[in-house]
Formats: C-alpha cells, structure tokens, sequence
C-alpha cells in the first residue's frame, strides 16, 4: 500500500474568485491539479502567498482594452517581496445575466468589475440606454450576489456581466450575449510566488521590474530609459504608477523582453541601480506566447563576453605597467 505521507501535497493557488472569474479560468490552465483558493480581490489572494497560506496566487495583471491592472500593479510592490514566476493569456467575451423573468428592458444596474464594465460599456448603452454600472470585486461576484439574495430592490442592481464561459453555471438567465465592444480581447494574468530560484531562461522570457526616478532631476527619465536602448532590450509595457508619497512622484512599472541570465539584461539592471534611486527585481519568467525575443546586432551573450574579454585584455596591460 502506497505510503500517503510520501506522496507531495498538491500546491495551494489563491486566486481572484469566486468560482467562474477568468482568473479561475487562467489558473485551470496553469495548474488543474492545484488546491485551488477563491480570494474576494487581488491584495488577499497576495498576501495569503506573503503569509505562507497559499504558494502561489494567480491575478490579473493587463488587459488589451483597458491596459494595467493598478490593483495588482500596487499590490505586487507592497508588502514582503513577491515575484512573477509565469504568465497566461485569456480570451476574454461577456454575457449580461440576471434572475428569471428580468427583461432587458427592466435592466438600470449592472454590476461586476470595473475592467469588465470598461470593456462592455458601448455595447450595453447600445441595448440599455441609461444603464449604470455599479462596482463589483471580480466578474462572478455580482452574479453571485443575484442568486443568493431574492430581493433586487435590496441588491440595487437587476444584472450582472459575467464571463460567457460561466454564464450557465450561474443558474441565471442570458439576457444578452458577446456584450463587449472589442471582440478578441485577452487579459494578461500571472502567478506570483515568494522570491527563490528564477525560472530557467528559455529564449522567450520577460523581466518585470519597479523603477523610481531622481526627484526633479530633468532628463531622469530618458536616463532610466537609455538604460534598455543602449542594450538592446525592449519594453513591451511600460505605464507610470503614483509612489504615494506627494504630488508628482511616480514609479514606472515596466516588462522588459528577456531573462535575468541574458547578459544585456544584467548590464541593464546594473545600469539602472547605478542611476536610479530604487528598483525592485520582480522575476523573469517565460512568456505565455513563447515567441522567441529578438536579440539586437552587438547585444548577444556572445557579443558582451567579447567585449568583456576585450577590456580584460586591456587591464591586464594596467596590471603588467
């Protein structure tokens, strides 16, 4: 009989939930077999990995309509340190539900999250002129809400927009499908674990990173940036993000194309400690689409040993003078 005590305990995967939210649905792509945690937002599912409750936690990170997820870019820099160890993209499409016997018509309030309702908002003045949003914690928790609670008038919301592939699990009735503006829109999701070993590098990487900027020094960031151009490396996101401290201070929060392990990355992370105040590594992991990274004429590992040797060679005549 199979020692059960041998056996490795699945890992925990806290998540934005409840059940039926596109982040459910990224993380059945990354790890089926994990235990899987339901969080109410994006800060809880962090700090149960922070805390040890969970290993690891699966959250939105950027969307192609609306772009980053501030609550999951703030909270990432937040706290004890965590890292992005992976990456999964999402199709993303819409269905409006509500109770039985709700007419699109009787519709006024629609709740579900924020990025959702930015996403659907055209198309649901379209069919429901004067419709009003009111804000959720994910796309499932409004849906949610519909089911348990019998009364409309208490909830002050007759729909909900939840993603289509959970419509029919809610027991709700489609009133409307395929409800956002843009069709063939993905969200971006990661999982984020406690700092450790780094993904091995696989040809098809990204580098996320926090970087501040010298206070009221002119030209600081084309500084930090000249930083990526002068090595080859290029920014596939790159959005400013309030410090919180005053007015106008602000950190960038940036993906680079590559892994820690190439050469061009390493000198650019050297480049930027030694110009700017504070940059935070937040992990080099493979990316979800696997298409390899473009390397720079002069910018392969190859091409820095080259030159590593060359001024080597040089300083060698120093040691000999």
């Amino acid at each position: 009989m199979e020692n059960a005590q041998a056996r490795p305990a699945a890992e925990r995967y806290a998540f934005l939930g409840p059940a039926g939210t596109f982040t459910e649905a990224a993380l059945l792509q990354v790890a089926p077999g994990s235990v899987h945690q339901p969080m109410p937002d994006v800060v809880t599912a962090l700090d149960a990995v922070r805390r040890g409750e969970a290993d690891r936690a699966v959250v939105p990170i950027e969307n192609s309509v609306e772009g980053g997820v501030s609550a999951t870019l703030d909270a990432l820099t937040s706290g004890d340190p965590l890292v992005v160890v992976g990456e999964v993209l999402v199709e993303i499409s819409f269905v409006l539900v509500a109770r039985p016997g709700t007419r699109l018509e009787d519709v006024r309030y629609v709740a579900t999250h924020p990025h959702a309702w930015a996403q659907c908002r055209g198309t649901l003045a379209r069919l429901v002129p004067g419709v009003q949003h009111l804000p959720a914690t994910s796309t499932a928790a409004g849906a949610a809400l519909l089911v348990e609670h019998d009364g409309v008038e208490e909830l002050g919301f007759e729909a909900a927009l939840v993603a289509a592939h959970s419509a029919a699990a809610t027991g709700l009735e489609v009133l409307a499908e395929g409800v956002e503006d843009r069709i063939g829109a993905v969200t971006r999701f990661v999982v984020v674990a406690r700092p450790g070993v780094v993904p091995p590098r696989t040809g098809a990487d990204k580098t996320t990173l926090l970087v501040h900027l010298p206070h009221d020094d002119a030209g600081a960031l084309l500084t930090m940036l000249e930083q990526f151009a002068a090595r080859g490396v290029n920014l596939s996101r790159i959005e400013s993000r309030p410090i919180g401290d005053a007015l106008g201070r602000y950190a960038f929060s940036i993906d680079a194309d590559g892994h820690l392990a190439d050469e061009r990355v390493a000198a650019t992370l050297i480049g930027l400690h030694r110009v700017c105040p504070f940059v935070l590594f937040l992990g080099s992991y493979p990316r979800a689409d696997m298409l390899p990274t473009t390397v720079a004429a002069g910018t392969s590992d190859d091409a820095f040993a080259a030159a590593h040797a060359w001024v080597a060679g040089l300083r060698a005549g120093l040691d000999e003078a």
